[in-house]
């Protein structure tokens, strides 16, 4: 039975760390006014009929803060790659010489600069959801398995120990959004 509540402890806390990691990829595709080639993870270029990531079709580079060049593995790729990022709406015009697109990455106004931090905390709050029901599946699961013999004083151990678990993983998603939001902020 012990053995039962130590793997419903560290399943929960990998579900928990899992939130957290979601949470840190998906704020590193947020544009905060410099390049960050990030952002076209998400970007669904057609190749030969296929819906790919934009990285898997090109090479992605910043070789300054306000450019990112984009180059394709084939040229005739361009056209869709401008279509893909002018559709994916992040606020970019592509330029191309016929060889490379090329970004200019512009600076962000206060107004999209507030609406990425909204969306930062929308992320982070659901991120804290994602960690709050792993910690009430996991007190269920201990519950139960007190029911089928665990001790009682274990059972209460394991759940101090998951609420611990969720105080870290919110404080960690807490600090992750503060400097997330010192980042889109900073001018």
């Amino acid at each position: 039975m012990l053995e039962k509540a130590k793997a419903t402890v560290d399943s929960v806390v990998e579900k928990m760390q899992n939130a957290v990691n979601h949470l840190e990829e998906d704020l590193k595709t947020y544009r905060a006014g410099k390049a960050n080639v990030a952002v076209f993870n998400g970007v669904m270029v057609d190749y030969y009929g296929n819906m790919t990531p934009l990285p898997q079709v090109s090479s992605i580079n910043a070789p300054d803060a306000k450019t990112m060049i984009i180059q394709p593995w084939e040229k005739n790729l361009i056209p869709k790659i401008e279509k893909a990022i002018m559709d994916a709406n992040l606020g970019f015009t592509p330029q191309n010489n016929g060889e490379t697109i090329r970004i200019n990455v512009p600076a962000l106004t206060e107004e999209r600069r507030k609406e990425l931090v909204k969306k930062a905390r929308t992320a982070g709050e659901n991120a804290k959801v994602s960690i709050r029901n792993a910690r009430r599946d996991a007190i269920e699961a201990l519950k139960k398995l007190q029911k089928e013999g665990l001790p009682e004083d274990s059972e209460k151990d394991s759940e101090d120990t998951v609420q611990k678990k969720t105080d870290f993983f919110s404080k960690k998603v807490d600090e992750i959004l503060a400097a997330k939001e010192k980042e889109i902020m900073t001018v």
